[in-house]
């Protein structure tokens, strides 16, 4: 069957990049796109930037997910809506979680923000977590992908790129008080799960606020073998708050509260045998609450004056707790763990211009982020308990700060888009018995190097280079005790930070009928910090420990293009995404990188048959994965002889009942399809028939 699926993925990807190089000649005079279209390029992002900038108009690569995509997609977490998009690869190891990978890099080494803050803290790992979730979905106004190191503006962990979730904005228009809301359910066969929202906002000229919650009810799933995978529910509950309000023209506060908590996720992967395993690794692994909790003020200026023509400031803290509940399998000894990871931060950004040619941006931040960490184990048998080591040296901090300066410079057809940025991080990690404590500050000066010719008027050639730095976090300095696949991890104190330089390069376009872009990059990744054997043995476990001995090279194609039909009101779009990495291990030689992506991506066709009905018709789809690296081989997610290819037949229709009523039927993987995302911990829905009921007021 994998032999036989390489032929389609290679027409899908053909046609993907035939689509875009057709558009060079039929590109037509540039034009605002729908928010919906993931694909089009000239719609409006932030993340790039740090200011409101044409996607076509700057030089990096991104994707962008509107708030009608993402209403469109209704997903369980907010990975979901990045499903077959342009360089965006969802890796799920459980449910109720979900990771994205950027140009064969993930976790640690992809900084994710929410409303400007970093999501990423010193315990999230350089491999799939599961702290992405935390954030609801259905709280989403858009969700914006910068691929590629963003070392200028981001600094640390940016170094595969930015994946940033916005919330709403609140504003009304006129003195007069209003208010507005949403309610909304969402359905699906696979897991028999149910979603429900309910929002309010309300406010006038200058002043307003907004009040969500979300829960979710999610049942255990079935495969497309029509099996019912067990230890696949969970529940979700969700908050927010925001307030917004002018303080004097030109002067705009804003307060915002978050929070969300699954009290009780099933490790899936642990739980069922998974390849080469007759037994699961253990009779009992429940993350037992996951939690985050998040404060924001923020203020905004938009009155210019001698420094800065706009500016923002931010001061947030944030909580995730990541407590559990495990057993071995084939032991009687419980363990309870506490983790907490509280990170304070503060940060400014200001931008001005010089002229008629110089945007200049400037800005610092500075966080801190704190751990605390306790373990206990009780016997189930005895009702003994006793205390154990944790999985986190207790009260290891890590701060971090850092400035930078960036300009955007236009001359005649060159737009240049450049800065630098000094960072140095300060961590302490406390001993423990007989493990040393660590103190470590490193530092680094970054940069990058942003190109756009214009070749006509919605047509760019674009070329970035960049240098990024990640020091290494309390994850990867201090964490030790057992690991999934059998295997026992030792702290290592002597860790150094990791390298990135990239380079890409391609052309954007985007027009009334048709827009895309061909993206190729380059990675070179060095003293990067990797998970080996030791060669010894901790009980029955191999021993792993985490040492800068890698160093990778990644390489690809990032491809999507969108027409637009003049008649009917019709959109055909596809997008296609490859990526290549090679390791060289000092203990081992050269393989292949560790969890890299297949060909994937999307074909697909909407029609607004009439102003109140939509139509939508997609092909998701992925070749086979036999590239592995040692640690995937031994991985029990991950079929020793590689994930095989395949492809899903889904539609959608939509119906405007009124201007305050809308339904949706979306059905997904029609064939009933059998099949898992290359390195994911469960298997994929069967046949799933998702209904969506909004009600505005």
């Amino acid at each position: 069957m994998r032999s036989t699926f390489r032929a389609p993925c290679r027409a899908l990807a053909s046609f993907a990049l035939l689509s875009i190089a057709i558009g060079q000649a039929l590109a037509a005079e540039s034009s605002p796109c729908p928010e919906r279209d993931a694909s089009c390029l000239d719609t409006i992002q932030v993340t790039a930037t740090k200011r409101p900038e044409s996607t076509l108009h700057v030089p990096a690569a991104t994707t962008i997910v509107g708030g009608e995509r993402l209403r469109e997609t209704a997903p369980q977490t907010p990975m979901d809506a990045l499903h077959g998009e342009v360089g965006t690869f969802v890796q799920q190891t459980t449910p109720g979680q979900g990771v994205i990978i950027v140009r064969g890099l993930k976790g640690s080494e992809v900084l994710h923000l929410v409303d400007g803050f970093r999501l990423n803290n010193s315990i999230f790992r350089n491999a799939p977590n599961q702290y992405i979730a935390l954030v609801d979905g259905q709280s989403l106004d858009r969700i914006e992908v910068v691929r590629g190191p963003s070392s200028t503006l981001y600094g640390g962990d940016a170094m595969g790129g930015v994946v940033q979730m916005l919330t709403p904005e609140v504003r009304f228009d006129g003195q007069d008080w209003q208010w507005n809301g949403r309610l909304r359910a969402i359905a699906a066969s696979a897991d028999d799960s149910l979603i429900g929202r309910a929002q309010i906002a309300g406010g006038r000229e200058g002043m307003g606020f907004s009040l969500g919650v979300t829960s979710q009810e999610v049942n255990d799933l079935r495969s497309g073998d029509g099996r019912e995978r067990a230890f696949t529910g969970f529940t979700q509950r969700s908050a927010d708050f925001r307030w917004q309000f002018d303080v004097a023209p030109g002067h705009e506060l804003m307060f915002a509260l978050q929070y969300s908590e699954q009290p009780r996720t099933p490790r899936h992967d642990a739980l069922v045998p998974g390849f080469g395993q007759v037994n699961p690794e253990n009779a009992t692994f429940f993350f037992e609450p996951q939690a985050r909790r998040f404060a924001q003020l923020r203020w905004r200026i938009d009155k210019a004056n001698a420094l800065f023509d706009s500016g923002e400031l931010h001061l947030g803290r944030q909580i995730v707790v990541d407590d559990r509940r495990l057993r071995d399998f084939g032991t009687v000894n419980e363990d309870r763990e506490r983790n907490r990871a509280t990170t304070s931060g503060v940060s400014g950004q200001f931008g001005k211009d010089v002229g008629e040619r110089h945007h200049v941006s400037y800005g610092f931040e500075f966080y801190r982020d704190e751990v605390e960490s306790s373990k206990t184990r009780r016997n189930i048998s005895t009702g003994a308990t006793s205390v154990r080591a944790p999985r986190f040296p207790d009260g290891s901090r890590m701060d971090g700060w850092a400035v930078y300066a960036a300009d955007d410079w236009k001359v005649g057809k060159f737009d240049f888009n450049y800065g630098a940025r000094y960072s140095r991080y300060d961590i302490e990690v406390p001993g423990s018995g007989s493990v040393p404590g660590v103190s470590l500050s490193p530092d680094d000066l970054t940069g990058n190097l942003g190109i756009a010719y214009v070749l006509s008027e919605d047509t760019r050639l674009v070329m970035n280079i960049g240098r990024g730095f990640r020091a290494p976090n309390i994850f990867d300095l201090g964490v030790f005790g057992p690991r999934p696949g059998n295997r026992f991890s030792s702290p290592n104190p002597n860790l150094t930070p990791e390298y990135v330089t990239s380079i890409d390069a391609g052309v954007k376009f985007g027009g009334e009928r048709l827009s895309g872009e061909v993206i190729a990059f380059r990675m070179n990744y060095r003293d990067k910090i990797t998970s080996v054997l030791t060669g010894n043995t901790v009980g029955t476990a191999l021993e792993v420990q985490n040492r800068n001995v890698a160093r990778l090279q990644l390489w690809g194609v990032e491809a999507g293009a969108r027409y637009r039909l003049p008649s009917p009101d019709m959109e055909l779009y596809a997008t296609a995404t490859w990526t290549r990495g090679e390791e060289d291990v000092d203990t081992g030689g050269t393989m292949p990188a560790d969890r890299i992506p297949p060909l994937y991506g999307k074909v697909g066709a909407r029609w607004q048959v009439r102003e109140s009905l939509g139509v939508e018709t997609y092909v998701l789809y992925a070749s086979e994965q036999d590239r592995l690296s040692s640690r995937d081989r031994i991985d029990p997610r991950i079929n020793p002889n590689g994930t095989g290819g395949w492809g899903t037949v889904n539609a959608r229709v939509s119906w405007k009942a009124s201007d305050r009523f809308q339904l949706a039927l979306r059905a997904e993987n029609l064939g009933d399809k059998h099949y898992r995302e290359h390195g994911s911990g469960l298997d994929e829905p069967g046949r799933n028939f998702i209904l969506t009921a909004d009600y505005s007021f």
